[in-house]
């Protein structure tokens, strides 16, 4: 399978923040998010063929059990099972980090980290706006996952008007646990981070969710490999 990169950090958002993880970036994404400080990974051939074997012995280094599945988009790699697979007979913590646009079932999964791209995700380019506006969201998909594993949603929230779409997209899902949902600042540098902090904290005393750091951008101003 095609791998972008593998790295040693700490777990940037939601409920594992802190935690120190293997993260694994699988090459490929349909969607096109105008936000997103890894636009290196859309391309599926942006990176190299590596077994399953040869991932397993990289990771061996680092001293952690918790490994994060990211990209990309790794719900839809048709290799995600057998790395899945792989990472549970060697005792890995697993977290998949998925925008929710496909559902497969029976897959090795700790934590299923769900982040939802709401409209604020669309980028300005009509062509790849069509492109994006057409994947970003299913919810029936999300439904699936949100029943069938252990999971938190996390969702990026640009402005105070995203509320409404986050409500909208929370009502129409079923089973909802309000503790297993996370609200972060949309930010790609410390400067945008510290502005939008103060909004997000005030949504969610508005609403109950949590906030969720942002470690990545926080501690390293979204620095590729950290």
């Amino acid at each position: 399978m095609i791998i972008n990169e593998i790295f040693y950090s700490l777990q940037g958002e939601g409920a594992l923040a802190g935690v120190p993880s293997v993260f694994i970036r699988l090459a490929g994404c349909p969607l096109r998010c105008k936000w997103c400080d890894t636009k290196y990974a859309w391309p599926p051939d942006s990176g190299r063929e590596h077994t399953v074997g040869q991932i397993l012995s990289e990771i061996e280094q680092y001293p952690t059990d918790h490994v994060v599945v990211t990209g990309g988009e790794p719900i839809t790699n048709c290799e995600l099972p057998v790395l899945l697979n792989g990472l549970s007979d060697a005792n890995k913590h697993i977290t998949i980090e998925t925008s929710g646009i496909a559902f497969v079932t029976s897959l090795p999964c700790d934590l299923m980290s769900i982040s939802p791209k709401l409209s604020n995700s669309t980028p300005g380019d009509p062509a790849l706006a069509d492109e994006h506006e057409e994947s970003r969201y299913n919810k029936t998909a999300l439904q699936q996952l949100i029943n069938t594993y252990d999971y938190q949603l996390k969702f990026v929230v640009d402005a105070p008007t995203d509320l409404d779409e986050i409500a909208q997209s929370i009502g129409e899902l079923e089973n909802i646990n309000p503790y297993k949902i996370y609200l972060m600042p949309q930010a790609t540098t410390i400067q945008e981070y510290l502005s939008k902090s103060q909004m997000v904290a005030a949504i969610c005393k508005q609403t109950g969710f949590a906030m969720s750091q942002r470690l990545q951008v926080m501690l390293w101003n979204s620095q590729k490999g950290k």
